[in-house]
């Protein structure tokens, strides 16, 4: 009952500032939470519901299940090459109405990717209000703020930077700001 198979992200290879050794890594992580999602689907229909292996299996569903999508995004918002045009109108309008300016909104982002500690930064939108929020979800199945939409998602994760940058957060987190793809973030926006 495999529903979920890997995306294919190879176009990414050969990216200035990662590595393919840490791409093809971090791929392969990628493809293990998909594997795991399948798998927990498969062993959740033979468990009883209410019994402890049936509920240890279902929390542990949403770990695997926000590490497939949460790695989808960032993949899909990352840029082979920088780019330095930046958002488009209607993207830069909507982080302006939420944090005054362009440059108020980058430093809060990636000011919570140089925290401490090991998670996701995401620029999220409350389809309600269309407020944007910057978010820190420590772990992958908490954290998120529930009816939000990810636009922008920052894998902070050592395994995301550690074959290339060691332990030099701040630059990787200096490469991912050159190096988003604001055409993907901007869809997301309006899908």
């Amino acid at each position: 009952m495999s529903i979920y198979t890997p995306k294919d992200f190879s176009s990414l290879i050969g990216t200035e500032g990662l590595s393919d050794t840490l791409l093809s890594n971090h791929f392969t992580l990628y493809e293990g939470y998909v594997k795991n999602v399948n798998a927990l689907q498969e062993l959740l229909i033979t468990k009883t519901p209410g019994t402890p292996e049936h509920s240890e299996l279902k929390r542990r569903f949403g770990w695997e299940w926000n590490g497939m999508r949460l790695h989808e995004l960032y993949f899909e918002n990352l840029r082979r090459a920088a780019d330095t045009a930046g958002p488009t109108d209607l993207l830069r309008e909507k982080i302006e109405a939420s944090f005054g300016t362009f440059d108020a909104w980058q430093n809060e982002f990636f000011g919570i990717a140089l925290m401490r500690g090991i998670g996701w930064v995401v620029l999220t939108l409350d389809e309600t209000t269309g407020q944007l929020f910057n978010t820190w979800i420590n772990e992958h199945d908490g954290g998120h703020l529930a009816g939000s939409k990810p636009l922008l998602v920052l894998d902070v994760f050592e395994h995301a930077y550690m074959t290339d940058y060691g332990i030099k957060r701040a630059d990787y987190v200096a490469f991912c700001k050159t190096h988003i793809d604001w055409n993907t973030i901007g869809a997301r926006l309006i899908a």
